[in-house]
């Protein structure tokens, strides 16, 4: 596998994509890019990339580029994405694929009409506890089809002066954007209900508001706290929740099946498996609770190991890692793409329907 790779953007995001291609045996990182030039040269000279350059166009018509990499704020995704896939490149897109839906289907679109790959950076996907989940599921544990789902993907602003710093400009790139802060953070929380759905047209319902936390610093125009409820053509169910009040900070995913259930704990690396046993009488008060603890156990066990063997990573390096590894394969063996098409569809245009609804006023009982 020799591929030639580029990143649009030399920010902080940039840093963590260059640090795991470098991992990946084949990939080279010939050029970075950014409209500022400093920091596209630091970034160049920071990690010995030969080229680097101040305009994408530049770029493409200077080197000869198998795939980009765009790191760039949302609002850039599109039209950089368009330019790249028009110059023959495969592209990765961080995480929002673009700001809404129709975007999404014209690259998408112009990717297959190329015969290109384009994913997006939904990389919470594949942290090791997500795999695992996913073999789970593919192996029949749940007894076929999700039927409910609840996803909590959630942030901490911390305290008052860290909140104040990070929503003090108005004019951030954030706040501009479609779904305002939210849509920088989400769609890793509604892309792992998106996998399980099966019709195109699920029904959204979504409500939003703006925590006490945040109005007693006065931000009001932030919405912080969001639940929503979807349903699948299928009548599956599924729960999204985002806060940034709930303490500890939950990243997990619960699956309930028709014959078993799982319980994703991302922050912790934790999955445990939620078994139909029916015990008679007061069994059910101590074998289950054994068995849970076994499964900690085990947990802690994998854990450990993978830390001896020097084989343990950050979940959100190894995840990293992992997709841009596996998008790579897909092009080289031309095989599959690791995330469908159709789930980043699915997953913005989801995104789409919350937007809308949380930005319509609507008054609780008192």
């Amino acid at each position: 596998m020799m591929l030639n790779v580029a990143i649009i953007g030399c920010g902080k995001m940039a840093d963590q994509h260059a640090a795991q291609i470098q991992r990946i045996t084949g990939a080279t990182i010939l050029a970075v890019c950014d409209s500022e030039l400093l920091m596209a040269r630091q970034l160049s000279e920071r990690l010995g990339i030969e080229h680097y350059f101040t305009s994408e166009r530049e770029m493409f018509e200077t080197v000869k580029i198998d795939v980009v990499h765009i790191t760039t704020p949302p609002a850039s995704h599109f039209f950089l994405g368009k330019a790249a896939l028009e110059a023959g490149c495969n592209v990765y897109i961080e995480k929002p694929f673009t700001l809404n839906t129709a975007e999404a289907e014209a690259l998408i679109g112009l990717a297959n009409q190329k015969g290109l790959k384009v994913i997006a950076g939904h990389n919470a996907q594949f942290t090791p506890v997500m795999v695992r989940m996913r073999e789970l599921v593919n192996s029949g544990y749940l007894g076929g089809k999700p039927v409910h789902m609840e996803s909590h993907y959630c942030y901490d602003f911390g305290d008052a002066s860290y909140a104040k710093a990070l929503l003090g400009d108005s004019e951030h790139w954030a706040r501009k954007l479609p779904g305002s802060l939210l849509q920088n953070i989400i769609s890793h929380g509604i892309s792992k209900i998106a996998e399980f759905l099966s019709g195109d047209n699920p029904v959204v319902i979504a409500h939003g508001f703006t925590s006490p936390f945040l109005k007693s610093i006065g931000q009001n125009d932030i919405i912080d706290e969001v639940r929503v409820i979807i349903r699948d053509e299928d009548s599956t169910t599924a729960y999204f929740t985002f806060s940034s009040q709930i303490k500890p900070v939950p990243h997990q995913f619960r699956l309930y099946g028709s014959k078993n259930s799982l319980i994703v704990d991302d922050d912790h690396q934790i999955l445990i498996k939620i078994g139909n046993d029916d015990y008679k009488s007061y069994l059910r008060y101590f074998v289950p609770p054994l068995g849970y603890a076994k499964q900690y156990v085990a947990n802690f066990g994998r854990n450990v190991g993978k830390f001896i063997q020097k084989d343990f990573h950050l979940p959100n390096d190894a995840a990293l890692k992992s997709l841009i590894e596996s998008f790579y394969d897909s092009i080289v063996e031309n095989t599959p793409l690791p995330l469908s098409h159709r789930e980043i569809l699915l997953t913005t245009k989801i995104m789409d329907v919350i937007f809308v609804q949380i930005k319509q006023p609507c008054r609780l009982p008192d």
